[in-house]
């Protein structure tokens, strides 16, 4: 398929979202984690968010299919064939040897009834709670916009004297079909905060 061709393609899926959007109603909402908003400043926000239940898989390196394994997961790919709903953000860390992806579960799950994991390389975890520092930007998820607004929010917490403590975490709220400029994004920071 020729450049020309594929950009035609996405122009249509993205008009016939917004027809979608514009005439049928709001898109799915997905649960979100519940938090209490701390502070608000013009660049970030300090949220606490209380501990989470997640899925999770490690992306070693390049297409390593780590939405895919996850997906799997809450299709039914798990010990019980149970279907479980789609939450967002979708969040990924960078861990030096890869990249761990999450996939965080609804409310009503523990780790006791959540279903285990099938696949070896996929596990139920706790995302710990705490104050996260939190820049909300459009566009694509890709790194690169991730390492800009992770940048800005570093610059905006050092000017403020706020410490944070692990690398940055991109939070993706929408799918690939989404208009770039209609997506939500998220970068943030585990902060000390008291």
């Amino acid at each position: 398929m020729s450049l020309e061709k594929i950009k035609q393609f996405y122009i249509l899926i993205s008009v016939s979202f917004l027809i979608q959007l514009t005439y049928i109603g709001s898109a799915m909402a997905y649960e979100e984690p519940d938090y209490r908003l701390i502070k608000s400043t013009d660049v970030y926000e300090i949220r606490y968010y209380e501990d989470r239940l997640a899925v999770q898989t490690l992306q070693s390196s390049g297409n390593d299919q780590a939405f895919g394994r996850l997906f799997k997961y809450i299709s039914g790919s798990n010990q019980s064939s149970s279907k479980i709903s789609m939450t967002t953000p979708v969040i990924e860390v960078d861990e030096g040897n890869g990249s761990l992806m999450h996939f965080f579960l609804p409310k009503n799950y523990t780790k006791q009834s959540a279903p285990a994991p099938q696949a070896k390389n996929v596990k139920l975890v706790i995302v710990k709670g705490g104050y996260y520092a939190v820049v909300r930007y459009s566009g694509r998820s890709t790194n690169q916009n991730h390492q800009k607004y992770s940048t800005v929010l570093q610059e905006a917490l050092n000017k403020d004297g706020v410490t944070f403590r692990n690398r940055p975490i991109k939070a993706i709220y929408n799918g690939p079909f989404t208009p770039a400029f209609l997506r939500r994004n998220e970068a943030m920071f585990l902060v000390d905060w008291d």
